[in-house]
């Protein structure tokens, strides 16, 4: 028996139906696995409950892959991939692999000769950038900001400059409870002529993007307060 594949198994950005914004792919796939890799098993349940309502819940085995997460615990969750049943990977929002720590099983997946296949699926990073109206040819996703005023204040000056010096979009996120802080820093530090995107609640009935220069964002009053949200600068 030869191994099996690993599917990266993306999920909705939030509370939206699957069919919206994804493809029937992911359902054919998720009602043929039974082993996954997840970030937090309620919510994973959750969804194959919502994509596969008929699939049974106590058939299902999932790993669970988060900060609390040994390393040397990585490699077994592949066991039975070598023994030739497919896994899959499932994201906490999104696509897995990309912000999200089930890169880590994919490299150990490579390593071992097992077949990558992934699925079509929403990304709050592509999608942020995609209507941003910036350079799509080149932009660099920085993950989040520092949490210390001083150290937060140097990397967006650092953004700043590199997007100007090589024409590249610097995209980053925040704890979305501290969005709404972020936005008045950045409208502090940043020079007035900078461009800002804030893409949030993508693929939401609630979605907001709006790109602007900051000297405009600081006469906007935009709530963004626990709204999962992409924020871009580029300075040109």
């Amino acid at each position: 028996m030869g191994t099996g594949k690993l599917y990266l198994i993306p999920t909705t950005l939030g509370d939206v139906e699957p069919q919206q914004v994804l493809p029937e792919a992911v359902k054919t796939t998720i009602n043929a696995i039974s082993e996954f890799i997840v970030e937090n098993e309620k919510t994973a349940r959750r969804f194959i409950k919502k994509i596969c309502p008929e699939k049974s819940q106590p058939s299902l085995k999932l790993h669970v892959i988060n900060k609390y997460t040994e390393p040397q615990e990585l490699p077994s969750f592949l066991t039975n991939c070598l023994n030739g049943a497919d896994v899959g990977i499932i994201s906490e929002a999104g696509c897995p692999g990309v912000a999200d720590p089930g890169a880590d099983v994919v490299k150990i997946a490579h390593q071992k000769g097992i077949q990558i296949i992934p699925l079509v699926g929403p990304s709050s990073i592509l999608l942020a950038m995609m209507s941003s109206g910036f350079n799509g040819q080149n932009f660099a996703f920085n993950g989040y900001l520092p949490i210390d005023k001083g150290e937060k204040k140097s990397a967006l000056k650092a953004l700043e400059r590199r997007s100007k010096d090589f024409n590249q979009s610097q995209l980053f996120i925040e704890t979305p409870y501290r969005n709404n802080q972020l936005l008045e820093s950045m409208c502090s530090i940043l020079q007035s002529n900078t461009q800002l995107c804030i893409a949030c609640d993508l693929t939401l009935p609630t979605e907001y993007i709006k790109t602007q220069p900051i000297s405009s964002w600081k006469k906007t009053k935009v709530d963004l307060h626990k709204r999962p949200a992409i924020f871009i600068i580029h300075q040109y």
